[in-house]
């Protein structure tokens, strides 16, 4: 099997047997990267002078036996997270000449680990979008169809890991931002606890719904990369103090008596055909496997995308409110006075998506507003999140699809906004909730991928992990790869 073929797990195997270097590695995945850059616009920046002074320190640890499970393997940042003197966009003209001073948490957790950056990857601009369209950097493109996309925000991660540019990445999880894309590339998207992972010098969009987490092949790769990953960090007001379990260690216990609840809210309309018939082809396997399945009812559920697009956009006018052309980021040329610096800079360095959301978030907090948008929405979203902790007293995980649809054409739905938000319809319940979630590859409509989400309760990580390997060691979902990449 070529290295590019590799699960990450296989390749850190490999490492340690020293069937080969970190620095071949490195420069295995960086020839990927430029071959084919130009078609799926996966990256904004390639760090390829840093990777192999990483990748060569790699190999002298691994060399000394000073080595951990992550010395040398490669992988890519999102690029919502700051990374030491190398640019940090989050796919803004905004930020496009921001170089951070600092790294993010994640980042600096994964770096001691011995992991090697290639690059940092395109995404929806501050992580505002389903499809990888609003990159003021353009369109990141599905490597199974060219022509269509590869979900959003994380869709250059999701491009990038699916075509095995690198064996995985780190992506964001607002909406949907991490499973989304996964389902729509046929890769593994783990979103974290919200409070699992720091989000320490990831630059935030809403900060109550935004969560740090990875995209990889596999559930035992998710495994991996969260160990180092999770952990308190008393950087981050958010961060829970919860010990870490070993992921891995949970990953091959039996599922014979699972309590799987079916959604039956997601299956009750939007659902294509299609994609049912392979969700349920997926659930068929877990009966096999020992589980059982019930339907479960959260009769709040459906209220979840009006919900988020009232406390999101107010979270993002808030937070976005930095970015004023005074002490970093986009200055607009030779300004008349203070109030056209302002005017003119945001003006000119935000897109059309994120000032939609800026306008949004602002009308539902301003006076005579706030009581009847965003407090009601706060207050719906503690009904959803009480519909999911009754649902867990009876069932161990809820399971349903990720998306309504396989990946969408470029440009179906940038016309029509509305539209385009109810893509992220079954992926918004649990990050209003504060849940972890995974979507993993379960069969394809036609051409193009299709995921099953797996939904757990607060913290139980290592069950979502160990439901989702189940179902790969049952199917070869996970290792198919585009034919123009294998």
């Amino acid at each position: 099997m070529s290295l590019h073929g590799k699960t990450l797990t296989e390749l850190a195997v490999g490492l340690k047997a020293r069937e080969f270097s970190s620095v071949e590695l490195a420069q295995v995945f960086l020839k990927r990267i430029a071959d084919h850059q130009a078609a799926l616009n996966a990256f904004v920046s390639v760090t390829q002078e840093q990777a192999l002074a990483a990748a060569r320190m790699a190999d002298a640890a691994l060399a000394a036996g000073r080595a951990g499970p992550l010395t040398g393997l490669p992988l890519a940042h999102k690029d919502i997270f700051c990374t030491e003197g190398v640019r940090t966009t989050c796919g803004s003209r905004m930020l496009d000449n921001f170089v951070s001073p600092y790294d993010a948490t994640v980042v600096a957790k994964l770096k001691a680990a011995g992991t090697v950056m290639l690059g940092k990857t395109n995404m929806d601009e501050f992580a505002m979008g389903s499809s990888n369209e609003t990159s003021y950097f353009g369109p990141v493109r599905n490597p199974w169809d060219l022509k269509v996309v590869p979900g959003g925000s994380s869709g250059g991660s999701a491009a990038a890991t699916a075509a095995r540019l690198v064996p995985a990445s780190t992506g964001t999880d607002t909406g949907g931002s991490i499973r989304q894309p996964a389902a729509l590339t046929g890769i593994t998207g783990l979103k974290p606890t919200y409070g699992r992972v720091s989000r320490y010098g990831m630059i935030a969009f809403a900060s109550s719904l935004d969560q740090a987490g990875v995209l990889t092949a596999s559930a035992e790769d998710a495994a991996l990369l969260l160990g180092v990953m999770a952990g308190f960090d008393p950087r981050d007001s958010t961060s829970v103090d919860e010990p870490v379990p070993d992921y891995r260690a949970a990953l091959n216990q039996p599922l014979k008596g699972l309590r799987i609840g079916l959604l039956k809210e997601f299956f009750e309309q939007g659902l294509e055909a299609e994609t049912e018939k392979r969700i349920r082809e997926a659930l068929a396997v877990y009966e096999k496997l020992g589980a059982t399945l019930r339907e479960v009812s959260l009769p709040n559920l459906p209220l979840s995308v009006p919900v988020y697009y009232v406390v999101a956009p107010a979270e993002c006018s808030s937070n976005l409110a930095r970015f004023d052309g005074v002490r970093y980021g986009y200055r607009c040329e030779s300004p008349r006075d203070l109030m056209d610096l302002y005017q003119r800079s945001r003006g000119e360095g935000f897109g059309a998506e994120v000032k939609r959301r800026i306008m949004t978030g602002t009308y539902v907090l301003s006076a005579g507003y706030y009581d009847a948008y965003y407090i009601k929405a706060q207050q719906v979203r503690q009904l959803i999140a009480a519909d999911f902790e009754r649902a867990f007293k009876e069932v161990d995980v809820l399971m349903g699809p990720t998306a309504p649809t396989p990946a969408f054409p470029i440009g179906a739905k940038t016309s029509d906004p509305i539209t385009m938000y109810l893509n992220d319809i079954y992926t918004i319940g649990a990050n209003l909730a504060g849940l972890p979630a995974i979507s993993v590859p379960c069969g394809f409509v036609g051409e193009l991928p299709v995921g099953l989400q797996i939904v757990g309760p607060h913290f139980s990580e290592a069950k979502v992990l160990n439901v989702a390997h189940g179902l790969q060691r049952e199917t070869d979902w996970h290792r198919r790869i585009p034919k123009a990449y294998a």
